[in-house]
């Protein structure tokens, strides 16, 4: 019979053995291949129970807050190599967090912060802190033997992760993601009519689908060649391109469970020093009458909202342009989704600005925009605690990591946007987000129309 004594060291021994089970016992950081083509970062971690691999996202419109993604220069890669931040993942980063338990997500992510000491990570690189931080995340689950998104609950204090996102399927490329004139950057089919995530696929696909019929009867087969997330790159305007969702739509028979959405980027063609955006920025010879003003770029929102079911509109001004930002959420922010990213770039004190200047009413949650999990839901926990909405969203260059579907969950952030269904870079992160859908059975929640509303975490 177990005296009091020995039951308190055998839990002890029980205990410490987790620990050491559960500590990083080796950081192995490489350079792989991202879907643009471009070098990005792969990490590793071990542990004594296995190993566990992340990589890291990269973006082609990013905000100039962005934490910093460390690139070699030169000629290798056109510039774009990644070997510094491999090195220091390897070495400097390793270092810091060797021994530390995987289910602290925090102290690790903290030692690496205090490892490069720089408030944007420019020291050691943000996509070298960041291939450890998510290969943590992982390990950190894989330890508990619970799933991802499970773990990702835990370390948010998110008592309830049953809700699935809604998806946007960015369906239409313009902007900085395609070779064509059009200058928005995304136009969305979001299936806000579904009753639940497998349904919202289904109606998301069979649109696609139809969309390439419509852009080939009005354009040719050329333009439906897709841009970097899958999206078709017709040669269209705005107002054609989203006629031309609406119409696919009705041939699909779901007119009635669609709304759609809008990333503009328009700080990819805010003219320097004035009160003005460029539509005809990509145009060799451009037309006058297409530089809007800020006034101007709100009438022309308020017309395509009025036209269209228009539920979310993303970067509708310059990362800087707080002013117009301001404006615009007063005027319909009630009844549309105003969504920060080259505002906002997931960092809480841009966030905080946001909330104080009634900028924006949402967040899109890009994980490299600020380095690490641990600082992604301070971000999430800030915006949701003021009555924001939360998207989670990929890079348009991705990888073969399905991370963000188990991230949105977990969160409960209630929208995603991961491309359209096409490219496997894309599709990953959908395929996840059906096996998450199996795995919770009859408790899964599929928010619809109310996606800017779910869980508040603790």
């Amino acid at each position: 019979m177990l005296t009091n004594f020995s039951r308190h060291v055998a839990r002890k021994a029980s205990t410490t053995g987790v620990r050491k089970m559960s500590a990083i016992t080796g950081v192995k950081a490489r350079e792989i291949i991202d879907s643009r083509g471009n070098p990005t970062v792969e990490v590793a971690i071990s542990t004594a129970s296995g190993v566990f691999t992340a990589s890291v996202p990269s973006g082609a419109s990013t905000g100039i807050y962005e934490a910093c993604e460390l690139r070699d220069g030169g000629k290798r890669y056109m510039g774009k190599g990644c070997l510094q931040a491999v090195k220091n993942a390897n070495t400097v980063l390793a270092d810091a967090v060797m021994g530390i338990d995987v289910a602290d997500q925090r102290a690790i992510d903290d030692a690496m912060l205090k490892a490069d000491g720089t408030p944007n990570k420019a020291n050691l690189g943000a996509n070298a802190i960041l291939g450890i931080s998510l290969a943590a995340s992982k390990a950190g689950a894989g330890i508990q033997g619970i799933p991802l998104w499970k773990h990702y609950a835990q370390i948010a204090g998110n008592p309830v992760p049953e809700t699935l996102p809604v998806p946007c399927f960015n369906v239409i490329n313009g902007g900085e993601h395609a070779g064509n004139k059009l200058p928005f950057q995304e136009f969305f089919v979001i299936p806000t009519g579904a009753a639940t995530f497998s349904e919202s696929m289904e109606i998301g696909c069979e649109i696609f689908h139809n969309l390439k019929k419509v852009i080939k009867g009005k354009f040719g087969g050329d333009a439906t060649l897709i841009g970097d997330e899958g999206g078709f790159a017709p040669p269209a305007d705005v107002e054609s391109g989203l006629a031309m969702i609406m119409e696919a739509a009705e041939l699909a028979g779901y007119t009635d469970k669609i709304s759609v959405g809008l990333d503009v980027a328009s700080s990819e063609f805010k003219v320097a020093g004035k009160d003005a955006y460029d539509l005809d920025f990509k145009a060799a010879q451009k037309d006058p009458s297409q530089v809007l003003s800020g006034d101007e770029m709100i009438a022309f929102y308020k017309k395509l909202i009025d036209e269209y079911p228009i539920v979310t509109i993303e970067d509708p001004f310059d990362q800087d342009d707080w002013t117009n930002w301001s404006k615009f959420t007063a005027a319909v922010g009630e009844k549309v989704q105003i969504v920060g990213d080259d505002l906002t770039v997931t960092n809480p004190l841009k966030i905080q600005e946001a909330i104080n200047t009634k900028a924006a009413n949402c967040l899109l949650l890009k994980v490299n925009q600020i380095g690490s999990i641990s600082e992604s839901i301070d971000a999430v926990k800030l915006s949701k605690q003021n009555g924001w909405g939360v998207m989670t969203s990929h890079r348009s260059g991705e990888t073969e990591d399905n991370y963000i579907a188990d991230l949105a969950v977990g969160l409960c952030t209630g929208q995603i946007k991961t491309g359209a269904p096409c490219r496997g870079e894309r599709t990953a992160k959908y395929n996840q987000l059906l096996r998450i859908e199996e795995e919770l059975g009859s408790a899964a929640k599929y928010p619809g129309i109310g996606f800017r509303a779910t869980e508040w975490m603790g």
